[in-house]
C-alpha cells in the first residue's frame, strides 16, 4: 500500500504577518493593514499582466513620460493608479511618493493619517512588458519622523536612510506571481495562489548564496563605465589559469535579475557612465529601487554598495527622484568587487 502523502502546511501572508506581529511588542496591526491594501492592489496588477497580451488596452506605449523623462507603458499607468488608489486611502500612510509622479502623493482630504510611508516602484522593467518578460513592484516602508503626529506627511518623512527601513519588498510577475518581503527578521517568500486567491508561504528563511557563478550587467554600455568596474567585469570572465568564467545573465528588469540570483547567487551590476552625461550617478533611483533591494539583500545574507564602496543603506536621500549606483548580491562576489575599489 502507498502511504499517503503528507499534505505541506501552507500559511497565508496574513497569518504569517499576523504571526510576526504577536512577537513585536505595542504592535498595533496597522502594519498589517497597510501590507492587506498593497497585495489588494498587487493581485489586480497580477491579474491584468497575465492576460495582457489579450487587451488593446493594457499593451503598447502611450503618448505620456514620467517624472524621469521616460515613455510611459499603458500597463505602466495602470499599475501606478491601482496601487495609488489602495494605499493613499488605507488609513495607515502619511505620505506616499510613487516613481511615476514628480511630486509626493498626499493623503486625500477626510481620510485618516497614519504613522507610515511608503515609497512604490509601481511597475520595474516595464520595458519588457511587450515581450512578455518578468516585471514587478518594488516598495519600501518606513515610520514617519514622528510617529504620533496626526498631520500629513512630508518629502521629509520619505527621505530617511535605507537601514531605517521597516519594511521592504517586491512582487515578481512572472510564471507565478511571488511576494518577497523582509520586515527585519529574515526574508520570506510568498507565492500567489490563483485557486484561493492568496499568498502562501513558499519560501520560508531565503539565505542568498554567498558566492554565485552569474553575474548581470548591461554591458552593451561597458564602454561608458570606469576603468575599475572594466577590470573587474574583465576579471570575473578571465580563464586565465583554466579557472572559469563566470555566466553573464541580464534580463534587464531589476526584479528578475535580482531574484534569480536572490535564489541562486550571483552579482549585479549598474555602475554610473563616467563618459556621458546620460547617467553621470547611475540610472537606478535610490529610494525605489536601490535601498529596498538592498535592505532585502542584507537580510538574505548579502550585500550592496555603490561603485565607491559606500554601503546602499547608509545613503540619506537628499531628493525623491534621486540615482544612484547599485552593486548588489552575495556576499563574496561583492566583496571581491570592493577589492577593485580605489581605497
Amino acid at each position: 500500500m502507498n502511504a499517503t502523502p503528507k499534505q505541506k502546511k501552507l500559511i497565508s501572508l496574513s497569518q504569517f504577518i499576523l504571526e510576526e506581529q504577536l512577537k513585536i511588542p505595542h504592535a498595533s496591526g496597522e502594519f498589517t493593514a497597510l501590507l492587506s491594501h498593497l497585495v489588494y492592489a498587487a493581485k489586480i496588477v497580477g491579474r491584468e499582466v497575465r492576460k495582457a497580451g489579450l487587451l488593446d488596452d493594457i499593451l503598447g506605449a502611450t503618448e505620456d513620460t514620467n517624472v524621469q523623462g521616460e515613455t510611459q507603458m499603458k500597463l505602466d499607468q495602470y499599475a501606478d493608479n491601482a496601487f495609488n488608489q489602495s494605499l493613499k486611502i488605507c488609513g495607515h500612510l502619511c505620505v506616499l511618493a510613487s516613481e511615476e509622479h514628480e511630486a509626493i502623493i498626499p493623503i486625500p482630504n477626510g481620510y485618516t493619517i497614519g504613522k507610515y510611508t511608503m515609497a512604490i516602484d509601481p511597475l520595474d522593467g516595464s520595458s519588457n512588458i511587450d515581450t512578455n518578460v518578468s516585471i514587478g513592484t518594488i516598495f519600501s516602508i518606513h515610520q514617519r519622523l514622528e510617529p504620533n503626529s496626526k498631520e500629513p506627511g512630508t518629502e521629509k518623512d520619505l527621505l530617511q536612510k535605507g537601514h531605517l527601513q521597516r519594511c521592504a519588498g517586491y512582487i515578481i510577475y512572472g510564471s507565478s506571481t511571488m511576494l518577497v518581503l523582509s520586515t527585519g527578521k529574515g526574508v520570506s517568500g510568498f507565492t500567489l495562489d490563483p485557486s484561493v486567491g492568496e499568498f502562501l508561504l513558499s519560501h520560508p528563511d531565503m539565505k542568498m548564496p554567498e558566492s554565485g557563478d552569474i553575474y548581470s550587467a548591461n554591458e552593451g554600455n561597458a564602454s561608458y563605465w570606469s576603468p575599475e568596474v572594466q577590470a573587474y567585469l574583465q576579471k570575473i570572465k578571465s580563464i586565465e589559469g583554466g579557472k572559469k568564467p563566470k555566466t553573464a545573465r541580464y534580463i534587464g528588469s531589476l526584479v528578475a535579475d535580482f531574484h534569480r540570483n536572490l535564489l541562486k547567487g550571483g552579482i549585479f551590476l549598474y555602475p554610473n557612465d563616467t563618459k556621458s552625461s546620460k547617467y553621470p550617478n547611475g540610472k537606478l533611483r535610490l529610494l525605489y529601487e536601490a535601498a529596498p533591494m538592498a535592505y532585502i539583500a542584507e537580510q538574505a545574507g548579502g550585500m550592496a554598495v555603490t561603485v565607491k564602496g559606500e554601503r546602499i543603506l547608509d545613503l540619506t536621500p537628499k531628493e525623491l527622484h534621486e540615482r544612484t549606483t547599485l552593486i548588489i548580491g552575495s556576499k563574496k562576489e561583492v566583496e571581491e568587487f570592493l577589492t577593485f575599489v580605489p581605497k
